[in-house]
């Protein structure tokens, strides 16, 4: 669930400015290209995971509210082509990430905390990609997760392609922190996860299909880091849409390219391709370094349509939403 008052904001400059980006869906009938989620039940698609079982398929949720359900969009349509009901599971609270783990699972998390510490546990719900694409009730785990450091907002919930480790990203105004899961997570107990890095405010993460990079995207940018024995290497800006609502990413299953998301209905999910990416499944390449974020200038998606967006306007809608959060804070001081 999104900040209030930074969402609002940033909906608001976005849609004055005319700078949220309007991908062209993909026309040819190939997959993995931008799209529209055309199905009127996903309002809020909060997070988004690209399928290894089923080619062109992504897996997303809707945010707080909806109930435990995750929809498989295909990419070549924009529609829904499975509906998955997860049985087991308490009421979901706050859904805000999916991930898929190296061992088939799909994690799904239940992470979110407005309040920054209200909750003193999340969930983490984890269960088989379907092997058939239908409309289904299936089985998941229900893991029980606290932080080693206390309770805190979070969006961005990733599962190492290599490892199976589960890592969260917190978000806060003035900077998150990465935290590493256990080895493995278990029903048993509480699983405790601890700080490993400093991050800044992120909506959601995704890790490369070869576990070296780790991508990190917030409302207005986007950042690569370096990722080698569960701790953050050197970072760099990545290049990524301007979007009403910018709550999530994932990279396609050949690494070629992100898949930036966006809450709304009938959102659109834009295809940013990676300078230099082997699409015949061979290691990723960095995301674009040449300073490029989601304030970068130029740059297409994958069916050609431009990516909008300016280095100039990025400051400046983030120096305007900056000053909405200073003022809200002046006023509670008040």
């Amino acid at each position: 669930m999104r900040s209030y008052l930074t969402a609002t904001g940033a909906a608001a400059l976005l849609v004055l400015t005319g700078a949220a980006a309007a991908p062209a869906t993909a026309d040819d009938g190939s997959a993995d290209r931008s799209f529209t989620i055309e199905d009127p039940r996903i309002t809020e698609s909060s997070g988004l995971a690209a399928s290894r079982a089923h080619p062109g398929i992504y897996w997303t949720h809707n945010d707080s509210g909806d109930g435990p359900y995750v929809y498989a969009v295909d990419s070549r349509t924009g529609k829904t082509v499975a509906t998955i009901t997860m049985r087991g599971v308490g009421r979901p609270r706050d859904v805000e990430a999916i991930s898929l783990g190296p061992d088939g699972n799909l994690y799904v998390g239940d992470i979110g905390d407005n309040l920054n510490g209200s909750w003193d546990h999340v969930w983490i719900y984890r269960f088989p990609e379907p092997k058939v694409l239908k409309d289904a009730t299936v089985r998941a785990t229900q893991f029980d997760v606290k932080y080693a450091d206390g309770a805190r907002n979070a969006e961005a919930l990733m599962v190492h392609p290599k490892t199976g480790r589960v890592y969260i990203a917190s978000k806060n105004e003035d900077g998150g922190g990465l935290y590493e899961g256990p080895a493995e997570l278990s029903t048993g107990r509480t699983n405790v996860f601890r700080r490993v890095g400093e991050v800044p405010w992120v909506t959601d993460g995704a890790f490369s299909p070869d576990g070296k990079e780790l991508v990190l995207r917030s409302y207005f940018s986007a950042r690569g880091y370096a990722f080698k024995d569960g701790r953050l290497g050197a970072d760099h800006a990545v290049q990524a849409p301007l979007q009403r609502q910018a709550e999530s990413v994932t990279y396609t299953p050949d690494g070629s390219a992100l898949m930036f998301g966006s809450e709304g209905a009938r959102s659109d999910v834009v295809r940013v391709d990676i300078a230099g990416a082997d699409r015949n499944g061979g290691d990723a390449k960095s995301p674009s370094k040449d300073g490029g974020g989601a304030s970068a200038a130029g740059g297409t998606g994958g069916d050609g349509s431009e990516v909008k967006g300016s280095t100039l306007l990025g400051a400046v809608v983030l120096a305007a939403v900056g000053a909405l959060v200073l003022m809200n804070r002046r006023r509670k001081r008040g």
